[in-house]
Order: C-alpha cells, then sequence, then structure tokens
C-alpha cells in the first residue's frame, strides 16, 4: 500500500508541470475567451461586461469566412495527403534506408525559411509574370491563379507537405514487409495490395498528419492574406479585423469559440472514423 501511493505521488510529480502548463496556457485563455464572447463591444471598442447571445446570433454575418475555411480548409488537407503519401511510401519502402534519413530532412528544409518568404515567393510564381505568363506561350492565355481560392490551395499543399509526410513514413516504415508478400502470393495485384493492405495500415499515420495539417489550415492567417490577396476571407482573416481593426472584441471571441467548437467536433468525428476503420481492417487482416 505504501508502495503503491509512493507511486501514486511520483506520478504526480512528473505530471505537475505539464498539467500547469495546460492549465493556464490552453484552460484558462479558452475560459477568458468563452466569458469575453457573452460581452459587449465597448463603446471606444474592446470589452464591456455584460451576458448577451447577440455576439453568437450574429455569426452568419461571417458566414462567407466560415463557408471559406470549412470548404478550402478540408480540401486543402485532403490534397496535401494526397501528395504526401507518394513521398512517404518511396521513402518508407522504396529507398535505401542509408538515404531515408537525409532525404527526410530535405522534405523538413522549407521550414528552415520564413513561412512569409516562401509565400511571396508563390505569389511571384503565380502572378501574372509567372506560371500563368509561361503557360501563354503554349496558348493557355488569360489563365488568372493568384488570388484565387485555387492559390491558396497550391499554398497549402506546399506549405504544410513537410507535416504531413514525415507520420505516413513511420506508419509505412513499421509495415510488416510479409503482409506485402503474402498478397502477391495470393494473387492480389499490386494496386489491390496498396487498397487492402498498405494504405488501411498506415491510416494512423495519414489520420495525425491529416489533423495537425487541418488544425493550422483552419486558424491560417498568412497563406489566404497572401495568396488569396484578401479576397479568400478565412477565419484566421476575420480573427484580425474583429480584434485589431473593428475592436469589436466580444463578437471576436464569439467567432474564436464557435472555431474552436467546429474543430473539436470535426477531429473527433473524423478520429473516431479512422479508429473504427483501422480496427475493422487490422481485424479482417488477422
Amino acid at each position: 500500500m505504501q508502495d503503491y501511493r509512493h507511486s501514486r505521488w511520483i506520478t504526480a510529480a512528473l505530471l505537475a508541470p505539464a498539467g500547469v502548463f495546460f492549465v493556464f496556457l490552453l484552460i484558462l485563455p479558452l475560459v477568458v475567451v468563452l466569458v469575453y464572447s457573452f460581452g459587449a463591444r465597448a463603446p471606444a471598442g474592446g470589452y464591456e461586461a455584460a451576458f448577451t447571445f447577440d455576439n453568437y446570433l450574429n455569426l452568419p454575418a461571417r458566414g462567407k469566412a466560415f463557408f471559406n475555411t470549412l470548404t478550402l480548409a478540408p480540401l486543402g488537407t485532403l490534397l496535401t495527403a494526397i501528395a504526401a503519401f507518394p513521398v512517404a511510401y518511396i521513402l518508407a519502402l522504396k529507398t535505401d534506408p542509408k538515404w531515408r534519413v537525409t532525404l527526410l530532412v530535405l522534405i523538413m528544409a522549407p521550414f528552415w525559411t520564413s513561412q512569409l518568404l516562401r509565400y511571396y515567393a508563390w505569389i511571384m510564381l503565380l502572378g501574372s509574370k509567372g506560371i500563368p505568363s509561361w503557360l501563354a506561350y503554349i496558348g493557355i492565355a488569360d489563365l488568372r491563379i493568384i488570388n484565387t481560392p485555387t492559390a491558396v490551395l497550391i499554398g497549402a499543399v506546399y506549405g504544410f507537405l513537410p507535416l504531413m509526410v514525415p507520420p505516413i513514413y513511420v506508419s509505412l516504415e513499421k509495415l510488416d514487409k510479409r503482409l506485402l508478400e503474402a498478397s502477391a502470393d495470393l494473387g492480389a495485384t499490386p494496386l489491390r495490395t496498396f487498397f487492402q493492405v498498405t494504405l488501411p495500415l498506415a491510416l494512423p499515420g495519414v489520420a495525425t498528419g491529416s489533423m495537425l495539417v487541418f488544425i493550422l489550415l483552419m486558424g491560417d492567417y498568412i497563406l489566404p492574406q497572401y495568396l488569396g490577396g484578401g479576397k479568400v476571407f478565412f477565419i484566421g482573416n476575420a480573427l484580425v479585423d474583429l480584434f485589431l481593426q473593428s475592436r469589436n472584441w466580444p463578437y471576436g471571441a464569439a467567432v474564436s469559440v464557435a472555431l474552436v467548437l467546429i474543430m473539436f467536433l470535426t477531429i473527433s468525428l473524423y478520429m473516431r472514423f479512422i479508429l473504427s476503420r483501422t480496427d475493422k481492417r487490422r481485424a479482417a487482416l488477422v
């Protein structure tokens, strides 16, 4: 009994720093935002103590920002996963082990430079003197890419690809190669083996990478601001406007709370779906 209590005290002591960090840097800020969301805008801007649901009832006024975020963020996550999977597959299953670490470092190399600098480079590439001018030489004229949802999606895939590749790579690297050999011996085509063996076993990595990318895309401000030119408005852009320009802190807090709830619900449903699919596939393989 004494040893059990001693073990519990040791466990509590080890978890205490993380618990304090979690409470003061996550829980309390969320509580403050929640309290602000029921307040009113002061005459000079900012927060004035009140208790009203007007801020939540006025959320449809930012419907365009919610629509853009809830369509382009999942689509950008999907496209990033599609682009990342072949890269991770080749690294994990087709590349000499002595080169894997080097290639992974090269994939992560874009993170060594400023995100803003990289998006400025894409502004030049997608602008009128970039890719559209090159395509004009082969007869595709008057193509506009910059300041469109397409530009935002291109930037999303480029910007978040390094976050998607490593989790998928880890899942594929742990894959038992004997399962692939057994599938081939039983007469399955490479395509069927991929969809029935490789992809299901890689789903945990896909889920982890997708969650990282989706969360960052949902709250992103720089990507739609620069590649969207302010014409593709995300919730992050709406929050900057409400807090820094309109100084309507309660309404901005309500938008923030709505964003957190949407993200929590979406991620919970997505992870439940992925885990159920993974369990079913593993049971089928066994």
